[in-house]
Parts: structure tokens; sequence; C-alpha cells
């Protein structure tokens, strides 16, 4: 029984836009197979958007990575082959061809999971690192390569709003700390 308790994540990759299906066909075929003991949690990854619509806020769910479903398994036996099979699967991040697929490591999931670790943050808050009205440079993300101005800066959640110039419109986007560098 040890090897049960023995879990990983790894992640698998899907065709994008149909993550939540994946996760629901890995979810129903792995219970159909009696096999929740070693399939514990699928995840898609999501955060919450607030769009105003018709003058409403919507608040919708994106996914963050598009086209990647998180799966905490044991991955023996026949577990990897059930879960490549399944319809929408590409197959699992980080495997070599024919080799084993790569579990994350701790801190990736914590990071993906938004458990940041708390000495981080500490260290992080004393000073922000960024000023209204600084040109910064975005480094991860849709926008990866454009510049951009800030505009206004949120502490508590690490996020910064910053007007990046796109097809000569100029359009507000919130990104983390993380996603910026100074130009």
């Amino acid at each position: 029984m040890s090897e049960v308790s023995t879990k990983k994540w790894y992640v698998v990759r899907a065709v994008s836009g149909q993550e939540n299906k994946v996760k629901a066909y890995i979810e129903t075929e792995i219970s159909r197979l009696g096999m929740s003991d070693y399939v514990s949690q699928v995840l898609v990854p999501t955060e919450k958007v607030v769009q105003v619509r018709d003058g409403k806020k919507i608040s919708k769910e994106k996914v963050y990575f598009p086209g990647y479903v998180m799966v905490e398994a044991n991955l023996m036996g026949e577990i990897p082959h059930i879960i490549k099979s399944i319809t929408g699967v590409i197959g699992f991040l980080g495997e070599v061809k024919g080799g084993n697929p790569v579990p994350l490591r701790t801190s990736e999931v914590n990071r993906m999971l938004g458990k940041v670790d708390e000495l981080s943050i500490t260290a992080d808050n004393q000073n922000i690192p960024f000023n209204i009205g600084e040109t910064i440079k975005v480094i991860d993300g849709p926008f990866n390569g454009f510049n951009g101005t800030i505009e206004k800066i949120n502490e508590e959640k690490r996020k910064l709003e910053v007007m990046v110039k796109i097809f000569g419109r100029k359009t507000p986007l919130e990104l983390s700390f993380m996603q910026v560098e100074k130009v």
C-alpha cells in the first residue's frame, strides 16, 4: 500500500481549449477502472478574470496554462498508458521519447497551486521593485516582448496594471511582478 502514497504531480499536455474536457475524461476513466488510489487529483490551473460587458462585471475562469492539465498521481504500471490514451491528451510533459514522465519539483507545484513560499513573500514585501510611470518589459505570457508603462501597483496581490501598445492601441494588462522586468 505504501507505493500508492508516493504520488507526484505531473503535467499532461492536452489539446488547447479542451483542458476541462480532458480533466473530466481522465477523472471518469480513472474511476471507471477503479484506479482512484493512484490518481488523486486532476487540476486545470485557472485564474478569475473580471471582464466588463455592457457595463456589467462578469467573472470568468481563465486557464492560465493553456494546453496543460496537472495530475497528481502515482504512475505505476498501466497508469501512464491509460492517461496517454485519453481523448485530447497529447502526452506527458518532460518525457524523453519513450522515457518516463518527469514529475514537477515541489517548488513548481506550489507556484502553480498558488502557495508561494512564505519566506519569499516576506522578503519581497519590503521593497516593491516598481514605480508608477516606469517603463517595463513583459517577459512572460501572451504579451511577452511588449513594453509598457506602469499605471497602478497592487502590493497585496503583487500585480501591476500596465498600459501596453498593441496594434497602435493602448491596452491595460494586469501582470504579476514576476511577468515583467525593468527596461
